[in-house]
């Protein structure tokens, strides 16, 4: 008698396990083991270190489907931190780079900022009231304004502070808290002291563009202040290297419908030159 309870128990216990697997309750329960937050960080140092992964390795790992780690790295490349590839992700080398020191930064790609400068000189004459932020090719342009004391440039560079103690320009600090790597003022400070002016252009760079993304940035403090730049300005003017088209970086700064110029070193791609014509944004190169 005791043999027969035993034996109807253990057919209970195999239909409960059975009906379990079945409604995938195993994998729910395992997928619960780590919070999606957790699993993000562990997904993200794996593919830092190992610059690339395989779905199927990610979800040995994380004990996890394979499901959910494409959701996951659905997620991370649209943060701009890995690339899809098929059947995995590789690591994205510019997120190594956001913190490195605006001066190193400047020397990286100089002719071509050079370049885009001595054009974005030509499409300032007779603007007065410029915004600018505190990029490396931003302040290449602003080097090549012929001296005006009539013109005002309102920025959060200290760089600019420093190539125009001598100029005639009227030179408005936005204020904030003193970022030493990028020589840029930035917080809230910075931010309520922008939307006090109403200028004719603004003057922004970015980390990439993309059609289909926007222009994006790889720094979020950074990329507050030029949303609220370009909502004061009546004209955006963009100065982008031919290296920063069909990227992508970690936060979206603004739609390319918000922009009338994008000044660059050398000639896009066909479908940029169309999508350009199509949207009335001129393209300069």
């Amino acid at each position: 008698m005791l043999s027969k309870e035993k034996n109807l128990a253990n057919t209970k216990e195999a239909g409960i396990l059975l009906d379990r697997e079945a409604l995938g309750i195993e994998d729910e329960e395992r997928e619960e083991s780590m919070s999606s937050k957790e699993r993000l960080m562990v997904i993200r140092q794996s593919i830092q270190n190992m610059k690339k992964v395989s779905v199927a390795e990610l979800s040995k790992q994380c004990a996890v489907t394979e499901e959910t780690i494409r959701r996951d790295l659905d997620k991370l490349e649209l943060e701009g931190v890995v690339t899809r590839i098929h059947g995995g992700a590789i690591w994205n080398a510019d997120v190594q780079k956001e913190n490195v020191h605006f001066y190193k930064r400047l020397t990286k790609h100089l002719k071509e900022k050079q370049n885009i400068a001595r054009k974005t000189a030509a499409l300032l004459e007779g603007k007065n009231t410029i915004i600018a932020d505190s990029s490396t090719t931003v302040v290449e342009a602003l080097k090549l304004i012929p001296d005006n004391r009539d013109v005002t440039i309102v920025t959060n560079s200290t760089e600019v502070f420093r190539e125009f103690q001598q100029s005639s320009f009227n030179i408005i600090s936005t204020g904030g808290e003193f970022n030493k790597k990028s020589l840029s003022l930035q917080g809230q400070l910075a931010k309520t002291n922008i939307t006090k002016y109403n200028v004719s252009i603004a003057l922004i760079s970015c980390k990439s563009l993309n059609i289909e993304k926007g222009v994006l940035d790889s720094n979020e403090s950074e990329a507050e202040i030029k949303k609220l730049m370009l909502e004061q300005a009546e004209e955006v003017a963009l100065l982008a290297d031919h290296s920063k088209f069909d990227q992508t970086a970690f936060v979206c700064l603004t739609d390319l419908e918000s922009v009338n110029y994008i000044i660059t070193d050398r000639r896009p791609g066909d479908t940029w030159i169309r999508y350009c014509e199509e949207n009335g944004i001129r393209l300069i190169y």
